[in-house]
């Protein structure tokens, strides 16, 4: 308490004093060195004209010099700089942890259902659990690939798992016999799977499936890095030459007056701040848009468009694909015989299943299908979170002059020529940097728009009224959402 009724008492002092002439440079040079703004000996010992400023000019003598006002330039934009990016600190935290988390979980996921699948075979089709093994491995692969951004299509793997499955199929269910098929012979059976269709009309099913669960998730995923992406991107700005000269001004201009110690009235720094940070405003409809097809699209992830559903049951959609192959095995033989022949067989014999069930049980006990953490319920609570920075950008300006920046209610302050007693918006306006700023920055904002579009399946750039998602209506292999 007496170290700030020590600092009120030296600021009513200089607002009393205004902006004379310093008494002497020395806090100046003690800043100046704290700070590590340049060498110490370029800052004047004693008052002196300031007749080579640009920017902080003043009638009477000055501690400052065209070297030092430089250096405050720079120092100014940083300040502002660090400032931004220690206020965005916790939304990026939220974002990059989720994002980090959603990711940990889809690959928690994709094993699970991995592990059911390979236990359905152990446990059921123990004599074809070894063969299978290397067809489940390499479906789940391609889930994976899939869900964290290969380009893939889901049609493409499922059609894939299912022609590698029915040679196993064939050989243990269809028309099994004392020894393996040969080799020649599986390959005519994986190629004529799709024409036979050995298991109706389930593979489409699966098609269906993976197409609209899988591509949502993927979505989801790759919009949350776009999220730290635009948090990035605005963390680092290009601030203009005007709105580096109205910051020069705002925070260190009074100290060549002597006045170390002041900071700005509240209606001058927003003018400033909200001047260089004017294409904000743009951003912010931008990111409330993102923000809301980020919620729809969670909303919509449920049902057929849910991935944990649809992974964790995909061992039941194959058992029903085995009982389909069984039941209507004198059919399906006949059709093998006119399009490959009769069975052409080698001098060998598979292996039993040699998958061990407990593996990874201990990771993979999260998911219980009773348990309340399930993904639905991740999402939902990422969302209520993000919710709160729906208007981070659009009230920026106002958070760092609040929390940061500018002088506390009833203190003197800086309004751009002298420490006041009365705050006012400061002599210099500066809404002419808004305008060149705020154009500087559209070719920016134009790559930001075409990003959101293409992740969300939006145009946030249009008015964003007419841009409500519709509930997902997603046909599998629907280009539109990858990028």
């Amino acid at each position: 308490m007496a170290g700030k009724g020590l600092g009120f008492v030296v600021l009513v002092l200089l607002a009393a004093r205004g902006a004379g002439e310093p008494r002497g440079c020395q806090a100046v040079r003690k800043v100046f060195q704290l700070r590590q703004l340049g060498p110490l000996r370029g800052v004047p010992d004693s008052p002196r004209a300031g007749v080579d400023l640009q920017v902080c000019t003043s009638k009477n003598p000055t501690c400052c010099n065209k070297k030092m006002e430089e250096r405050y330039q720079t120092a100014a934009k940083q300040d502002i700089q660090q400032v931004i990016q220690t206020s965005s600190t916790t939304l990026k935290f939220l974002i990059s942890r989720n994002a980090a988390a959603f990711q940990e979980t889809f690959e928690t996921l994709i094993r699970l259902a991995e592990n059911y699948t390979s236990t359905l075979f152990c446990n059921a089709y123990r004599n074809m659990a070894a063969e299978a093994a290397t067809r489940i491995q390499e479906f789940f692969t391609d889930v994976g690939l899939f869900i964290f951004g290969t380009d893939i299509s889901t049609e493409e793997f499922v059609n894939r798992f299912f022609d590698n499955l029915f040679p196993v199929v064939y050989n243990h269910i269809i028309n099994p016999g004392q020894t393996d098929i040969s080799l020649e012979y599986a390959e005519c059976l994986r190629m004529a799977r799709r024409d036979i269709r050995p298991f109706g009309n389930i593979p489409k099913k699966v098609i269906g499936q993976m197409g609209r669960s899988l591509l949502p998730s993927r979505t989801f995923l790759q919009a949350l890095n776009l999220g730290i992406e635009v948090i990035n991107t605005t963390d680092h700005l290009h601030f203009s030459k005007d709105c580096g000269r109205a910051l020069l001004r705002m925070q260190y201009c009074p100290h060549c007056q002597g006045l170390t110690l002041s900071k700005p009235c509240m209606g001058y720094c927003l003018n400033v701040i909200r001047g260089c940070l004017a294409y904000m405003a743009e951003v912010d409809l931008h990111w409330q848009a993102y923000i809301q097809s980020l919620e729809e699209l969670s909303s919509a992830m449920r049902g057929t468009y849910d991935i944990e559903h649809v992974l964790l049951n995909f061992h039941s959609v194959v058992n029903d694909a085995l009982i389909q192959a069984r039941v209507h095995r004198p059919e399906l033989s006949e059709q093998v015989n006119k399009v490959c022949g009769p069975p052409v067989r080698k001098p060998a014999q598979s292996p039993s299943c040699s998958f061990d069930q407990n593996k990874d049980s201990e990771g993979l006990k999260m998911f219980s299908r009773d348990s309340e953490e399930t993904l639905a319920n991740r999402r939902k609570e990422f969302i209520s979170h993000l919710r709160l920075y729906r208007a981070f950008y659009g009230g920026l300006a106002d958070q760092l002059c609040g929390n940061e920046l500018a002088a506390a209610d009833g203190l003197p302050c800086w309004n751009g020529e002298d420490v006041v007693r009365r705050p006012d918006m400061g002599s210099n306006s500066i809404s002419y940097i808004m305008l060149a700023h705020g154009y500087q920055h559209w070719k920016s904002l134009l790559y930001l728009c075409l990003k959101l579009q293409t992740a969300l399946q939006i145009n946030p750039c249009k008015n964003k009224n007419k841009n409500k998602n519709k509930q997902l209506q997603i046909s599998p292999g629907d280009r539109r959402w990858i990028w």
